[in-house]
């Protein structure tokens, strides 16, 4: 009775754990400590099927790794080198029954292999050439593997292995194992709604560019690394002009579609710069944010953005104004004065029908502009409502 409480304990601690993690790569971690654990094993990998490519991706590697990165770039394994693999991969459990966990031990055929089994209808100790040296190459003695099962359909595989030494895993560990898959599944699923809502929450809809809450804790973030090491972070803000008169003139529609085009000239302008974020702020407005790039860097990119803008159908080209701290601009303590002085230069640039960007640090009159007492509480509006 013990053992089943402890195993009881496993399971409620390891659909906790991932439950409480933040991130995808989080949860991978959580999933594959909490069966490592659970099942005693010294280590443990969580894997992902990729049907177009035909193999399986590892994820995160866990415990006592040998020559393993915790959480690899591009370790795979192609299916067809795999029978068993293959085997779950193609659902042959269809037709009835559920998947099961198989093992696999570093001593080869010789103890135990039932004749014709596969190890995926039911318990067995299933032998691949690939899989035994890779246990002996990394000392290990024996693993289990369990496949995880997502809306019907196989998604990865939970690998647990044990070192030489230890004893081999048995029939009651492989089932436990098939049930810690199925709590893995539920947990991926539920890492996969929660990052489906946070993608929903920082991204524009209508132009699938960040948003202004992503553009705001990007932000403030980059401001930080500046303060702490000195970061160039630069602000450029875009007003598109002539929206309102082609939604007047050619309906909604057709403005949503300048909205999109523009959307994808600002995101093909921004991955000239390294690690830019290109977002729509709101109705007209948009902004790349960089840290890192040099200033001249995101002007020329600034530049040639205008001019992909100008040569837009129905619309009137964009107003562009740059905040950067690699410019005299004076210091920036918080995201609020870098967004104050790249919207005081794009006023400057939509007030002077200016055809290329405009930069705080090099025109006086933005400095000006953003220092002067907000007309209200709302500091990246007061420059809007103050144009006569």
């Amino acid at each position: 009775m013990g053992g089943d409480d402890a195993r009881l304990r496993a399971v409620v601690s390891l659909a906790q754990t991932m439950a409480a993690a933040h991130t995808p790569r989080g949860s991978w971690r959580a999933a594959a400590l909490g069966a490592c654990e659970a099942l005693d094993g010294s280590f443990a990998a969580l894997s992902v099927w990729e049907r177009g490519r035909g193999r399986l991706r590892v994820l995160v590697n866990a415990g006592e790794r040998a020559e393993e990165e915790e959480f690899p770039e591009e370790e795979t394994y192609p299916v067809h080198q795999f029978p068993e693999i293959t085997e779950f991969l193609h659902e042959r459990w269809a037709g009835g029954g559920e998947p099961d966990a198989w093992v696999e031990t570093a001593d080869g055929p010789a103890g135990g292999m039932r004749g014709g089994d596969t190890g995926v209808r039911g318990y067995g100790h299933v032998y691949c050439h690939e899989r035994v040296a890779a246990l002996r190459r990394r000392g290990r003695g024996c693993c289990v593997v369990a496949p995880i099962v997502l809306h019907g359909r196989a998604w990865g595989e939970l690998y647990v292995a044990r070192p030489v030494g230890e004893p081999v895993f048995g029939r009651e560990d492989a089932d436990f194992a098939t049930v810690l898959a199925a709590v893995v599944a539920a947990g991926i699923a539920q890492t996969e709604r929660l990052e489906e809502v946070r993608k929903l929450a920082f991204t524009d809809q209508l132009t699938g560019l960040a948003n202004r809450r992503a553009v705001d804790v990007r932000l403030d973030e980059a401001v930080e690394q500046h303060r702490t090491d000195g970061a160039v972070v630069s602000l450029v803000v875009c007003d598109l002009n002539g929206l309102k008169r082609v939604n007047d003139t050619h309906g909604h529609a057709v403005g949503d579609r300048l909205l999109e085009r523009f959307g994808s000239v600002l995101s093909r302008c921004g991955a000239m710069l390294p690690g830019a974020l290109a977002a729509r702020l709101g109705g007209d407005e948009f902004c790349l944010l960089t840290a890192g790039p040099e200033t001249d860097d995101v002007i020329r990119v600034a530049a040639e953005l205008c001019e992909r803008a100008a040569g837009l159908e129905l619309g009137d080209g964009v107003a562009c104004g740059i905040a950067s701290t690699g410019d005299p601009i004076g210091p920036v303590v918080s995201a609020r004065r870098l967004f104050r002085l790249a919207d005081a230069a794009q006023y400057r640039a939509k007030a002077a029908r200016s055809t290329k960007p405009v930069v705080a640090g090099r025109d006086g009159e933005v400095i000006r502009l953003a220092d002067a007492p907000p007309k209200s509480p709302h500091d990246r509006r007061h420059l809007r409502g103050s144009r006569p």
